[in-house]
């Protein structure tokens, strides 16, 4: 006998023990009184014992229908008052929203988590910082910002930011040491600090652009990182250049640590996206914080944040 079949009648039964009428629960749940009669004969006859006594003028429960009654009542109303609970669900936004957040989207994040916060107190907003490609719906998020060539095809995805742009940097006495490069295949005889990605384990290629044409070039380096708060701390040390994105380097280029080299060769990557699969957009909290992102984005103090406004270095 199966969890399932041991609750076969349980609601039948408690119908009938607090309304002591096959009628009166008949008509307290909506069914005939012979289904409800049929039901209880089924579950005496599955458990071997009567659970009621009965006369043409009442019902009344046997010994073990009422140890059973006393044992059920309270069950029965936890059952009762955690389903009520989710009528939370429904009527507002509530409950954990997991969201898979990479690196370097923690900057343009943080308005969003913190007006998330300020708005709906009833949600707890639990993210994940990982540069990973994380499977959604495996790894139980509801969730995730991602780069939009990034994106899988069946998720639903929302415009975070516009078109991410990246930069060469390094430090001004790096520059003064091993000179400025002017085009990327000067950059075969600087160092690097380099970026491992922490999924497939690979080490980022940088990627160039000269009119039509694109192209890599293989920087050297003693320093290989997976975290991308590193790469750029270690080459505002001085320790060689880093790849990395305008959001990344805004306060160090603008405090005069870090200076950029090489932007006008560098293509641009399409935006940072909220996803998430189309059936988890019905969920009140994940609705909340959808639209809740499209408001703040709007906003000119955000796209000025996620643009990450450095001053991007002339063509020679």
């Amino acid at each position: 006998m199966t969890s399932i079949d041991a609750l076969d009648g349980v609601t039948l039964f408690l119908a009938v023990a607090e309304a002591r009428s096959f009628t009166g629960a008949a008509a307290r749940l909506g069914v005939t009184p012979t289904a409800v009669s049929k039901a209880v004969r089924v579950m005496e006859a599955r458990h071997g014992v009567a659970l009621f006594q009965r006369t043409t003028r009442r019902v009344a429960l046997t010994e073990a229908g009422a140890a059973l009654l006393l044992r059920l009542r309270p069950a029965a109303a936890e059952i009762g008052d955690a389903l009520a609970a989710l009528g939370t669900y429904r009527d507002r936004p509530t409950g954990t929203l997991r969201l898979t957040v990479p690196m370097m989207a923690r900057r343009f994040m943080l308005p969003l988590i913190a007006e998330s916060a300020r708005a709906y107190p009833d949600v707890t907003v639990d993210v994940s910082l990982d540069d990973a490609i994380v499977d959604l719906v495996e790894g139980g998020f509801d969730a995730g910002v991602r780069l939009g060539e990034s994106i899988e095809k069946d998720m639903i995805a929302v415009a975070l930011t516009p078109e991410i742009r990246w930069s060469i940097v390094g430090t001004p006495a790096y520059f003064g040491r091993a000179g400025r490069p002017r085009k990327p295949e000067d950059l075969v005889a600087h160092s690097a600090v380099r970026y491992r990605f922490p999924g497939s384990g690979a080490v980022h290629r940088w990627g160039f652009r000269r009119g039509k044409r694109s192209f890599v070039v293989d920087v050297g380096g003693k320093l290989i990182v997976d975290d991308r708060q590193l790469l750029v701390d270690l080459a505002a040390q001085g320790l060689g250049l880093a790849f990395a994105s305008h959001v990344e380097v805004r306060d160090r280029v603008d405090g005069g640590v870090l200076e950029s080299v090489l932007d006008a060769f560098i293509p641009s990557d399409a935006g940072m996206y909220l996803c998430f699969p189309a059936r988890s957009q019905t969920q009140l909290k994940l609705r909340a914080f959808i639209d809740l992102a499209r408001e703040v984005t709007r906003r000119p103090d955000y796209v000025a944040l996620s643009a990450g406004n450095v001053p991007m270095e002339s063509a020679p």
